[in-house]
């Protein structure tokens, strides 16, 4: 198994030195969970491999590239893309940074929407997809990350259709509300780039649902326990909530270095109760919160005056761009002044560092700290309030965690809290310092068994394993897909037939599916293959179809072929007159129809078809969440509303039918078998299964769409079958039947 990394940002960042290149390794979370589970995963999983492609950092003139080449792939495996800065720039700062990261986080004010920002993420992630099909090879999954390429999933699939892709998500996934500010086109392609990968993963199953809803009110995918099928595939959307290397800083907080660097901390901060915060400089992380917060604290608890000190250290992050300066210089204004109101010559309220920290240091101020105060307004995950979990070797200490960030759902331990509320973060702050150090310990406990449990290497490999489950269960699917050896065969026994009949549903098998029912006619194509295949003379065609007679007729009365209408109410013979399958009951609709108004007045958009024997409830044109839920409660209240009647309750696809017993396709077909040595069913929805259990074992059946199904093979959608009735039209007249001798 080879796994092929792609995200914006490569393991190392290209430096220039005069005229040589050097590669510095990059810090955060995303790569340094990717490269630890990489390096375990090659370790135990037989026969792993990884190749890691994405942007150096730099500019790097064409002289220069080789070299890079040559030592990103000695060094980290990976496959730098070479992308102009000037270009990126407005990608990275651009669309990544002042369109999608204010939005995912709901800044939406922050949000800029620059047409020209949008066609350059556009454009380089068409450059990733052409630099990534160059380097994939058969049977390689690709892992793609993160916001900044969420086209390139379905750009790779274009390419290479039978690509294994999976996608993950490190920021939230908005609410639809938000998400639907971006441009109508952009959110569209957005959501279509992501649900070209078979697997789609998010941190928490708020942003999982929030993704889901945006795809079925966006895109109409319905799902079912987060499936659902898109085309020729199944999509899996889960939730897979990031993990550290939880032995790593469990035991590197025990190394001399570690140990050293806390006993110099210890001293400078010797009989003062310790408060980290510890964040990237972001407008997303609460800083501003949770120093006002601070100075409410100590105002109004003056005993912790003189006896606790917070410890903000901050890194640099985004330098240059404009919310991140202002609030570089709202924080500086905000620590004088804290230390400027409550400071002493010998106690400084606030220690703060405006610099990246080694990972010694980092562990050290881990391991000194009574309280972590990790309050952003909006994060993804935030995996330092985990790492400070696992380095506290002896249990004790006090997590203070905002609710918004993605590690709450797992940390409830935690004293949780909102971070826009300061006087919440004031109350945690006096709840943790006089917390006692037993029930400390039973907390933490607590949480760092779970992160034992759950670490950045099951992370990644359930991610993996469940990728792999899902293209199982599309290979299950395309197994049953009309291949091309049993297609030969079905056209073959076609030819050779000397009587044969096709029985043809119409919507979604013959043409899409429509807004409203009349807006679904049929193609010329379609008409001009079916004019075809019914002129000759071994050749009978059967539209069975859910529609009112009145309709089949206006579209197909001039052909010659027969016709099914209201799911086997009426039936007509090519040319002749139409005719009830069953007797017609009398009285029922007066007591249906007032339940169904009662929904078509409750749903906007819903409305009512009526047939002679059955009852229509449409609601395809109405919201896509409430339809399905009003469609629920009418099929309870109907079903018991007609309990012990002649009548049955169906649903089908966006319709709540209800129709006589004994109406079917299935036993309406039986007129048409005869002595048929051919035999061809397609449909697409539930009323179709009645045909396929009614013909015959030898007969062919096709469901369309890929869902389980009596039939004997899949087609992917309507376009193929037509497809094949042009095949099967061409081919029709070949030969005369084998007949014989007299």
């Amino acid at each position: 198994m080879r796994l092929v990394i792609v995200s914006n940002r490569l393991p190392f960042a290209a430096v220039k030195r005069g005229d040589r290149l050097f590669l510095r390794s990059s810090t955060g979370g995303l790569v340094s969970g990717l490269t630890e589970y990489l390096e375990w995963a090659e370790k135990t999983v037989p026969g792993a491999s990884h190749v890691w492609l994405g942007w150096p950092g730099i500019d790097v003139e064409e002289d220069l590239r080789e070299t890079l080449k040559s030592k990103a792939a000695s060094k980290y495996h990976a496959v730098p893309i070479f992308i102009d800065s000037q270009t990126m720039d407005k990608f990275y700062h651009g669309f990544c940074n002042s369109t999608l990261w204010p939005l995912f986080h709901y800044f939406p004010t922050y949000a800029k929407f620059d047409a020209e920002f949008w066609e350059q993420y556009v454009r380089v992630n068409e450059a990733f997809s052409e630099a990534v099909a160059k380097v994939v090879q058969q049977d390689d999954i690709v892992w793609v990350h993160d916001y900044h390429l969420m086209l390139l999933p379905n750009l790779l699939r274009k390419k290479i259709p039978n690509i294994s892709t999976g996608f993950f998500l490190h920021t939230p996934f908005p609410s639809y509300d938000i998400f639907r500010l971006l441009p109508t086109e952009w959110r569209r392609q957005i959501l279509e780039g992501v649900v070209g990968a078979d697997l789609i993963g998010f941190h928490t199953i708020d942003y999982t649902q929030h993704f889901l809803r945006c795809a079925l009110r966006i895109l109409g995918y319905e799902h079912s326990y987060g499936q659902f099928p898109v085309e020729d595939r199944i999509v899996k959307v889960d939730t897979f909530p990031m993990g550290i290397d939880y032995q790593l800083f469990h035991e590197s907080a025990k190394s001399v270095e570690a140990r050293r660097e806390e006993r110099g901390l210890k001293q400078k901060l010797a009989g003062l109760r310790t408060i980290l915060s510890t964040d990237r400089l972001d407008y997303t992380k609460g800083i501003k919160n949770r120093l006002e917060a601070y100075s409410i604290f100590l105002d109004k608890y003056p005993q912790w005056r003189q006896k606790a000190v917070l410890v903000l250290s901050i890194v640099p992050s985004r330098l240059g761009a404009e919310h991140y300066q202002e609030m570089k210089e709202e924080v500086d204004r905000l620590v004088g002044n804290i230390n400027g109101k409550f400071g002493t010559i010998d106690w400084t309220p606030i220690v703060y560092r405006y610099r990246y920290l080694p990972f010694n240091q980092l562990l050290s101020l881990f391991s000194i700290s009574d309280v972590a105060l990790i309050t952003p307004l909006r994060d993804g995950m935030n995996l330092v309030a985990k790492e400070y979990l696992a380095s506290k070797t002896d249990r004790k200490g006090v997590l203070i965690l905002s609710e918004m960030a993605g590690a709450a759902r797992e940390l409830g331990e935690a004293l949780v809290i909102n971070p826009n509320d300061t006087n919440e973060i004031v109350e945690a702050l006096k709840t943790a310092l006089e917390m006692p150090e037993e029930e400390q310990i039973r907390r933490n406990e607590a949480m760092q068994d779970r992160l034992k449990r759950y670490d950045v290497f099951s992370w990644g490999q359930d991610f993996i394993n469940k990728l792999n489950g899902v293209k199982a269960e599309q290979r299950r699917f395309n197994a049953r897909l009309l291949d091309p050896l049993n297609r030969e065969k079905l056209v073959k026994e076609f030819v050779i037939s000397d009587k044969r009949v096709l029985f043809l549903d119409y919507d979604g098998t013959l043409s899409p599916f429509a807004d409203s029912p009349e807006k679904a006619v049929p193609s010329d194509t379609l008409l001009e293959t079916l004019k075809r295949l019914s002129e000759e003379p071994r050749t009978r065609i059967v539209i069975v179809s859910g529609r009112h007679k009145d309709t089949l007729q206006q579209w197909f009365g001039s052909l010659n072929i027969a016709m099914i209408a209201e799911h086997g109410g009426w039936v007509r013979d090519e040319g002749g007159e139409w005719r009830p399958s069953v007797p017609t009951a009398i009285g029922w609709k007066e007591k249906v129809l007032p339940v169904l108004k009662t929904y078509r007045d409750r749903l906007p958009g819903s409305f009512i078809e009526e047939k002679e024997f059955s009852l229509a409830w449409h609601y395809r044109r109405a919201d896509p969440e409430l339809g399905p839920m009003r469609a629920r409660e009418l099929a309870d209240e109907l079903s018991d509303f007609l309990a012990n009647t002649e009548l049955q309750v169906l649903q089908g696809s966006r319709i709540v039918e209800v129709r006589q017993v004994g109406v079917n396709k299935g036993s309406a077909t039986a007129h048409f078998l005869g002595q048929a040595s051919f035999v061809l069913a397609i449909g697409d929805d539930w009323s179709d299964e009645d045909l396929f259990k009614a013909i015959p074992d030898t007969a062919y059946s096709i469901k369309v769409g890929m869902t389980k199904s009596y039939a004997k093979f899949n087609l992917r959608s309507y376009r193929e079958v037509i497809q094949l009735l042009k095949e099967l039209a061409q081919n029709a007249s070949l030969l005369q039947p084998v007949r014989e001798p007299a």
